[in-house]
């Protein structure tokens, strides 16, 4: 059973059997490696069956075939579920899922960066190339009438690397007071300006989506060539931002009592935080944390209050959101860890994986199992965090003082 986990993850071994081992240990041999490995081929034959095929007798390509219609299937359906006209165009696809998004109601605020304090920012290191693409020909101009969001954006595709950095390093300043409670704001511009950056930046990227974790922002950028699955896909990487920001928003309000609270921040704009606690000598990132929490709904004990709430650590699934749109969609509910095996090589079920591999035409021998990976990672954590005496521990080298050991997690950005 370890072995079938070791090749969904894509583990490197003997390494991971190793650590398998010493969580068993600590735990009192509970067998979360077998239960787990049992409960997804179980669950997985399950879905295989509801798409109409024979579990037994389908190949793994037919099911990434099948996969592929059930998700062009169910962007139709979130199209209608959005009133996307039948001839929209990208751009007006783009526009009503932001649209959507927008009036959803969020239960919780997040802890991000005040808009003046952003333009105060911005102030002190004009972004002279984005004036210039905008179409503005004065810093206050600019500030004026482009929300900071949309300025960032404009940098991250035009500014040089000097630019970053020296913006980077004005967030040493930073205080808690310069942080506010607010909703996660969503941004679609459509001008000429925007639609000659986007062709740059999505030609290069393949990817229309910015997201600016510290001022709880995610900025759309319009879309000229059709892409199939776009209202599905732009919908699902939303939503992945989102947690990505509530993430972020409740390590900075963690962070609040620390001397060197600036500089946190500064770290946490070019990598994934992560903690001092290690679980089997991985270390344990504070994203892991944040689902763990928000998933369970387990107390969060002295470690973080009265710093954090219980709505703080919250982690919303995006299949559930779905499920509101049309309860037909509720098919993707508990897949995020589910796949079949070819040749020790997992086919992904999980929707992000699928949507990914439906919308960029992938052949089967270059498919993405991405999420499936760390969704299946972080529920193997989960269940052996669920034994008393391991969350226990963690929670102990938590009190030991939390870090942002920013280099570890992610490579920095420009």
């Amino acid at each position: 059973m370890t072995r079938y986990l070791s090749q969904a993850l894509g583990a490197k071994e003997p390494f991971f059997s190793q650590s398998i081992v010493a969580l068993e240990q600590a735990s009192g041999s509970p067998s979360e490696d077998i239960r787990l490995s049992s409960e997804v081929m179980q669950r997985a034959r399950e879905k295989i069956a509801e798409l109409g095929l024979d579990p037994k007798d389908t190949t793994a390509e037919e099911l990434y075939g099948v996969l592929h219609e059930r998700l062009r299937a169910d962007d139709a359906t979130v199209r209608q579920g959005l009133g996307i006209p039948s001839g929209a165009t990208p751009g007006q696809v783009v526009r009503a899922v932001c649209g959507f998004l927008e009036k959803h109601d969020q239960p919780e605020d997040c802890f991000v960066l005040k808009t003046s304090v952003a333009r105060r920012l911005l102030r002190k290191n004009p972004p002279k190339n984005s004036m210039k693409r905008l179409g503005y020909r004065s810093l206050d101009s600019l500030l004026k009438r482009e929300h900071p969001a949309l300025v960032y954006g404009a940098a991250g595709i035009v500014e040089g690397s000097q630019w970053h950095k020296r913006y980077r390093s004005l967030y040493t300043k930073l205080r808690p007071s310069d942080f506010e409670s607010r909703k996660i704001s969503f941004h679609s511009p459509l001008t000429e300006h925007w639609v000659k950056l986007a062709h740059e930046y999505v030609g290069s990227y393949r990817n229309n989506l910015l997201c600016f974790k510290e001022l709880g922002a995610i900025l759309m950028l319009p879309v000229e060539t059709p892409v199939d699955g776009l209202a599905i896909i732009q919908l699902l990487m939303a939503l992945d931002n989102m947690n990505d920001i509530r993430a972020q928003s409740s390590f900075a309000k963690l962070q609040q009592v620390k001397p060197d609270f600036g500089d946190i921040m500064r770290r946490m704009t070019m990598a994934e935080p992560v903690t001092n606690a290690s679980l089997a000598g991985q270390p344990v990132s504070w994203r892991m944390i944040q689902r763990y929490y928000g998933r369970t709904g387990k107390n969060l004990g002295a470690v973080f209050e009265p710093t954090l709430q219980s709505e703080d650590l919250c982690w919303h699934d995006a299949e559930d959101m779905l499920v509101e749109i049309d309860p037909s969609l509720g098919f993707w509910r508990h897949t995020q860890c589910l796949c079949a095996m070819d040749n020790g090589v997992p086919v992904s079920m999980n929707i992000m994986d699928v949507a990914l591999n439906y919308c960029n035409h992938l052949p089967f021998s270059e498919r993405v199992v991405r999420f499936l990976r760390d969704n299946l990672w972080h529920e193997l954590m989960s269940r052996y965090l669920q034994q008393q005496n391991l969350e226990d521990a963690l929670q102990q080298q938590l009190t030991d003082g939390l870090v942002d050991n920013s280099g570890t997690a992610l490579a920095e950005s420009v």
